[in-house]
């Protein structure tokens, strides 16, 4: 008669490491993204996005180890229909040197890097456990970018150096403030659907926590983009709840900003700002409105094709007002004030239609549009098996996951928040910048769960058990 042998901790973690071993290249990607920037930097490639291309590599290498048939049709297609208006643009680009790095740069963001990251993953645990690491790494950008705002060594912002920008520095304003966003998003997601008590609380601590330093970013577009993802989260996981969340919401904010004067002045001004578009906007929003005037011009003259790939900055000059400033006064967080050239109208849809025309908008804006359809319809089958039990759709080797397993709803929420908030956020804001990359990750994040997931497509349903069979059988 044999004896079991007592599991170890070692064992017990060497296991977790093997399990998660496909997503530890996403997760290195999340990771590199807490180490510091160096002030000076210019936006190119930083080592999260060299390791971005070994995260396709690995997706190369596991896909020819399993032998596992890449994508669905539906996938190939959502996945690759960018790359009809980002070749178009390229070959059309003036300079084809910018033309290159611009098909890389878009080709990277939003093709690649969320294909390799949706066969990463497996499961819903891995779905889970990337969500778990965007947390991790917006507490930690958020504990540096706070450290920032009390110690007076953050980016300049009205004559102060207290804009919180975590490791980012003064020239990716947007870095820090889209890294907490993620985390905010996804914190919430997992505390409306986990199922234990215990992380459903943790979940809800950092949320709030992280609160905190995106107020701190003083970032308008990453706020509204934040309100409204979480509160489509709130919509879609029941009203009752919506309501109770935001009650606590609106007590912890008064506390903070009104009990604490948590940079009361500051944000109240920042606030009010968001709605003096028109009456009396100060200089960064009418250099935003200057520049999406000339995005639309560009776009008049080239409708079609736009002015090719990284056109933007040559043909603005000729297409902008006189109220377009010199650029970006850049100072602080260890940099030098000097002034930043403004290079594209910070606004995602506009910088496509510019360079790219209809053909490239159209090609974007429907693969995104297809993973939001299908995100939201997953969400809605993921909550079949819970109102009726036994339903086989969503068992295997997730269902005992402890949390959320049974429904999915944390997965769905991760996934459907995060598409609202980017979807948002391309209104003021648009790719360039250390943390870039992680755009592609979270695309990835989505595709999964709207393509790959069992519960979301029929045809990921019918290559699940073909797929466990597979593993069990290299597990013997």
């Amino acid at each position: 008669m044999s004896h079991a042998l007592p599991v170890t901790p070692l064992d017990t973690l060497t296991a977790a490491l093997r399990r998660a071993l496909p997503v530890l290249p996403v997760i290195a990607v999340i990771a590199l993204l807490g180490l510091p920037i160096a002030p000076s930097g210019e936006g190119g490639a930083n080592i999260a996005d060299a390791v971005s291309g070994l995260v396709v590599l690995c997706c190369a290498v596991h896909l020819l180890r399993t032998r596992r048939r890449p994508l669905s049709a539906t996938a190939a297609v959502v996945l690759g229909l960018p790359v009809v208006g980002i070749s178009v643009a390229a070959a059309g680009a003036a300079d084809v040197g910018a033309g290159i790095t611009g098909l890389t740069r878009y080709l990277q963001v939003f093709v690649l890097v969320p294909a390799a990251v949706l066969l990463l993953v497996r499961d819903r645990r891995d779905l889970r456990l990337l969500a778990w690491s965007f947390v991790a790494l917006a507490l930690w950008q958020g504990a540096v970018g706070v450290h920032q705002y009390v110690t007076g060594t953050g980016a300049s912002y009205q004559g102060e150096d207290v804009r919180a920008v975590g490791t980012f520095g003064p020239t990716d304003v947007m870095g820090m403030a889209t890294v907490v966003a993620f985390g905010v998003v996804c914190a919430v997601a997992l505390a409306l659907g986990a199922a234990e008590p215990r992380r459903r609380t943790i979940a809800v601590l950092c949320a709030l926590v992280l609160l905190g330093p995106l107020a701190l970013s003083f970032s308008r577009g990453a706020w509204i983009a934040t309100a409204v993802a979480c509160g489509a989260q709130l919509v879609l996981a029941g009203v009752r709840r919506a309501v109770k969340v935001v009650a606590v919401l609106v007590a912890t904010g008064t506390i903070l900003v009104g009990g604490l004067g948590v940079g009361s002045s500051m944000l109240q001004e920042r606030l009010t700002s968001i709605t003096q578009v028109a009456d009396a906007p100060d200089q960064s929003v009418t250099d935003r409105y200057t520049m999406w005037a000339a995005a639309t011009g560009m776009w008049r003259e080239h409708p079609l094709t736009g002015v090719g790939l990284k056109g933007f900055p040559d043909y603005r000059d000729s297409h902008a007002s006189l109220a377009l400033s010199s650029g970006s006064d850049i100072a602080g967080a260890g940099a030098a004030y000097h002034k930043q050239a403004l290079l594209s109208p910070h606004n995602m849809y506009l910088l496509v239609l510019s360079e790219q025309g209809l053909v490239g908008l159209l090609a974007l804006a429907g693969s995104w549009l297809a993973l939001l359809v299908s995100a939201l319809r997953g969400l809605v089958r993921s909550r079949r098996p819970a109102q009726g039990a036994g339903n086989s759709a969503n068992t295997g080797p997730d269902t005992n996951t402890g949390s959320g397993s049974g429904s999915g709803t944390d997965c769905a929420l991760v996934a459907c928040g995060l598409l609202v908030w980017q979807l948002v956020d391309f209104v003021y804001a648009d790719i360039g910048g250390p943390s870039t990359v992680l755009t592609g990750v979270v695309f990835g994040v989505v595709g999964w769960w709207a393509l790959m997931d069992p519960s979301a497509t029929p045809a990921a349903r019918e290559a699940a058990p073909a797929a466990a069979v597979r593993k069990e059988a290299a597990a013997r």
